[in-house]
């Protein structure tokens, strides 16, 4: 039996799956946290997160490496760790710090550093010599005024150290520039406490579909899982509105999204992790969006589950030990599975979601979670504010999205204002 350190996790899907994915390997792990509350508010009424089921709950500042380093030697001396573990986009750099400082498996942490900060993944990929959209970094307003000048409309404005598509928009002209770099200034810190790097990413705006590649890296080779399909709404934000895996591609676009991600991958110097790279599939060819080294969230992981048989919590888990992923594909009998999220168009209190008791009963489906009456909603500008959603399989083919589409058409949230 290992032992894992698990440093935060996200509150959503992965704070289950890796919690599972951990015990069902036969293992333990200890959770760290600067914030317990943080996941006991996200618990469901009279039920314990999973993340509460560790073998030792332990507290201290994540966000000050200087202290939390030496602070895990003096546990791993104690408790005796074999690996490290992380689902939060905004602890992976502290875990691979933590796995280097005492020796354990884990990616070098300059290149979990430079994947997690979108800027730093621009220029290592563009040194690399890697295609992508036309960029500048910009550190105030004139900057970024000067670099749109020069790359041209329509462009993409980013933070360059968010996640979930958080204040990620569309900007058309000059002010809509503006009212987007507003929009980041006025968020300088995190949900975690941390402070942001003021700096925004400003790309020329690429066009085709969107999908993610699932890699696993160990030992210095990159294994493609697949290719997942992405839909998009909310404009002017990037809002995920649902995903179907295995994305219904033709073959050599499907090859091609794979071997961008492999080659990203590399030039970042990243191994020892599973990732989710999202790319563009432009008339040019693949273009990469962002490397993200840990398992897809939304729930993606258990579309490929569904439809593969393989567990890409657990091959999170084996590669943080050190040790080689069971990535065979198996049988499951179902060819592809979709998931679609039910998207608040406005703000207000949940009265009730209709068409709720016939999408649950609808041949096919495999997960329905809707938000209860009650819930306060606020119309999503990112992939923090959905309603819930349904995931659907299909026996015989890449039917599962129009299943997904069908039953998301059912389902009517009525908000109110009180």
């Amino acid at each position: 039996m290992a032992h894992l350190l698990m440093v935060e996790s996200w509150v959503g899907a992965m704070s289950r799956l890796l919690p599972r994915a951990i015990r069902e390997g036969g293992h333990e792990f200890s959770f760290l946290t600067r914030d317990l509350h943080h996941y006991l508010r996200s618990a469901p009424e009279g039920a314990a997160h999973p993340l509460l089921g560790a073998r030792n709950v332990l507290t201290a500042d994540t966000n000050d490496l200087d202290t939390l380093l030496p602070y895990a030697e003096q546990l791993h001396s104690a408790l005796g760790f074999d690996g490290v573990i992380t689902s939060c986009d905004y602890y992976l750099p502290t875990a691979a710090r933590i796995a280097g400082r005492l020796g354990l498996p884990g990616p070098a942490p300059e290149a979990v550093e430079n994947a997690c900060r979108k800027d730093a993944t621009r220029q290592v990929l563009a040194a690399a010599g890697l295609p992508g959209p036309r960029f500048a970094v910009c550190a105030d307003r004139s900057e970024a005024a000067a670099a749109a000048a020069e790359i041209g409309y329509p462009l993409v404005l980013k933070p360059v150290d968010l996640c979930a598509g958080m204040f990620v928009r569309r900007v058309d002209d000059a002010a809509e520039l503006a009212r987007a770099y507003r929009a980041v200034e006025g968020f300088p810190v995190n949900a975690r406490g941390q402070r942001r790097a003021p700096v925004v990413l400003l790309e020329e705006l690429l066009h085709g579909p969107e999908v993610s590649v699932e890699t696993v890296t160990f030992d210095g080779s990159t294994q493609v899982v697949g290719v997942t399909d992405k839909s998009i709404g909310g404009a002017p934000a990037f809002i995920e509105t649902g995903h179907m895996f295995p994305a219904a591609l033709p073959a050599a676009d499907t090859a091609a999204a794979g071997e961008m991600a492999r080659q990203a991958i590399e030039a970042l110097g990243l191994d020892g992790v599973v990732a989710h790279t999202e790319l563009k599939l432009t008339p040019d060819g693949p273009r990469l969006i962002e490397v993200n080294p840990r398992p897809a969230g939304n729930r993606i992981t258990e579309l490929i589950r569904h439809v593969t048989g393989v567990d890409i919590a657990a091959a999170a888990v084996d590669v943080a030990l050190g040790h080689r992923p069971d990535l065979r594909i198996r049988d499951t009998g179902l060819r592809s599975a979709a998931i679609g999220f039910l998207v608040p168009q406005a703000t207000g209190v949940l009265e009730e979601i209709d068409g709720a008791d016939l999408a649950r009963k609808a041949p096919g489906v495999l997960e329905l979670r809707l938000a209860e009456p009650g819930t306060a909603v606020k119309a999503a500008g990112s992939n923090n504010e959905y309603l819930g959603h349904v995931m659907a399989g299909d026996a015989e083919g890449p039917d599962a999205r129009r299943c997904v589409e069908a039953l998301l058409s059912e389902l009517r949230p009525r908000v109110v204002n009180r």
